[in-house]
């Protein structure tokens, strides 16, 4: 499928098509620091988890205190916060779910991100101001369901992550709603996350957030013959696993946007600040860019480069380009690609003696070249000459997590931008 030009997204404007219908980048956030990183680095919307009725619970989350500052944050830069209630309930699982739904409204948050259809008809009931987003724990992949949810009176849907772009391209076409699609992140070996893989070995529910990614371990492989187990790996032999590429659709987005989609997903509410902070400003510098002069646009080296100094693993365009091939699964490899260590964030910068004040996250010292970026600034480095701590002592190295450093600079850099280095 080649991209289409669409012209109920764009007008011509002093002689240039423009795209004027921009979609919401939408990012992910495990807690309080990750939400306001997320903002201040271009998300237009963020989803988070709360303490109950979401599938991370192993993410930091939200109590409701931390959710209505967080609002309160992001309405600033008029950003939406996005809830996640996605289990799939038991009898047990109900208790208090009203009270819920309606402290999430009270505190001023935008929608919620749900599965279970009984969630879904309390929320209209007890919480009508909330948007209600379909989550992708449906499986959503056929237009005829999306017009079903539609007529359910649901704002939004998040598609299933085994959705090509075909599919989507009929479903806009067919249907007047909102349609989430994941951009970037983990993929999962099953369905859309259905999966019992972790309730059968650890006694943790998938689908009411214990997953342990038991996906993801190394596994011994055996064959039985004749009721005797027999190896089908040698000593020393690569173990195997069966988790797919991460997803990475950076070089689609162009196709993305002319199909009208009106959400780009970022996955990812257990990641650092660090893989949030990069993977959202290369998005949305992409997006920018092509909404501008989708005509002359061009993905630059540059922004392929910086998605892979952050924390990732081997990616993918997985099946919004077609069905995926034995090459994008992973057996058994789980290397990393970054070379680069982040190394601490930017509290404040004195442009009169060009000094930089930094909380350290990551092993730095006097000698080392580090690489700043930021939403509004170009990546640049320096070698990093004497370090000093909050008295004023030289440091023969900032070597204590979240240290407050200082060190000169003589270019301006502003509070939330970064610092890495790469490893040698």
């Amino acid at each position: 499928m080649t991209t289409i030009i669409n012209d109920r997204i764009s007008e011509i404007i002093d002689g240039k098509r423009v795209i004027t219908k921009k979609p919401e980048l939408l990012a992910p956030a495990g807690n309080l620091e990750k939400l306001k990183i997320a903002v201040h680095y271009g998300a237009d919307a963020v989803f988070i988890g709360g303490q109950e009725f979401g599938l991370r619970s192993n993410a930091g989350n939200f109590s409701i205190e931390e959710m209505a500052e967080g609002v309160e944050f992001a309405n600033r830069y008029g950003a939406k916060i996005y809830v996640t209630t996605n289990i799939f309930a038991h009898n047990e699982n109900m208790n208090g779910l009203e009270d819920y739904l309606q402290a999430l409204e009270g505190v001023g948050i935008t929608g919620i991100i749900v599965a279970d259809p009984l969630i879904i008809e309390t929320c209209k009931e007890v919480a009508p101001k909330l948007e209600i987003h379909l989550s992708t724990q449906q499986s959503l992949s056929n237009w005829k369901a999306v017009q079903y949810w539609k007529e359910q009176g649901l704002e939004r849907v998040v598609l299933a992550r085994e959705t090509g772009a075909e599919e989507i391209q009929l479903m806009k076409e067919k249907v007047d709603i909102e349609i989430e699609s994941f951009v970037h992140g983990a993929m999962c070996i099953a369905y859309s996350g259905r999966c019992v893989l972790s309730n059968h070995m650890t006694a943790r529910d998938s689908n009411r957030g214990g997953c342990c990614q038991s996906c993801r371990w190394d596994y011994d492989l055996y064959a039985v013959e004749d009721g005797e187990e027999k190896p089908l790996f040698e000593e020393g032999q690569e173990a195997f696993a069966m988790s797919p590429k991460d997803l990475k659709l950076i070089e689609s987005i162009p196709k993305i946007i002319e199909l009208g989609i009106d959400s780009l997903k970022v996955e990812g509410r257990m990641k650092s600040i660090h893989y949030i902070a990069t993977v959202v400003t290369v998005y949305r510098k992409v997006i920018d860019a092509y909404c501008a002069d989708p005509e002359n646009f061009v993905i630059k080296r540059e922004w392929l480069e910086e998605l892979d100094k952050c924390a990732n693993r081997e990616t993918a365009s997985s099946f919004f380009e077609g069905e995926p091939s034995y090459e994008q699964q992973m057996f058994g490899v789980h290397g990393k690609q970054t070379n680069y260590d982040f190394c601490g964030m930017v509290l404040d910068y004195d442009e009169e003696t060009q000094m930089v004040t930094l909380q350290q996250r990551n092993y730095f010292k006097p000698g080392d070249e580090i690489e700043f970026f930021g939403p509004a600034i170009e990546n640049f480095t320096i070698v990093v000459e004497e370090i000093f701590d909050e008295q004023g002592e030289s440091l023969d190295a900032a070597r204590h997590p979240l240290q407050i450093v200082r060190f000169k600079c003589e270019h301006k850099v502003n509070a939330h931008d970064m610092i890495r280095k790469e490893m040698r």
